[in-house]
């Protein structure tokens, strides 16, 4: 008889499904400012500034961070899963990682909206 071990937590095509749409996103995000760059002579402060007063900018900054924190906590927990084996250890790391993440997404909804 085959007995089937359990491990992780079986999010493969969910994580893998997030990983490419997150990467998709941010390639997107990442060809709009190198074509707003190209477009325009070098920004100084003002320029910027004015750049990301527009909300369609913060949005797009926005999710192009909120794509980035998701894949770096997909990766993160992969790399964790497969390489911590001691549970104590692993969980608090992984603990250590969303507190982390969520610390760097208030603290990018603060930058880009508080000015």
């Amino acid at each position: 008889m085959v007995k089937h071990i359990v491990v992780g937590a079986h999010h493969g095509l969910r994580d893998w499904l997030l990983q490419r749409v997150s990467a998709v996103v941010m390639v997107m995000y990442t060809l709009l400012v190198i074509a707003i760059l190209l477009s325009q002579p070098p920004f100084q402060y003002d320029e910027w500034k004015a750049l990301f007063s527009h909300q369609w900018m913060r949005f797009a900054s926005l999710l192009f961070l909120l794509s980035l924190f998701i894949h770096a906590w997909i990766g993160m927990h992969d790399i964790l899963m497969d390489y911590v084996h001691a549970t104590g250890i692993r969980l608090g790391l992984q603990a250590a990682v969303i507190i982390a993440l969520v610390v760097y997404t208030a603290w990018s909804i603060q930058i880009l909206w508080g000015a």
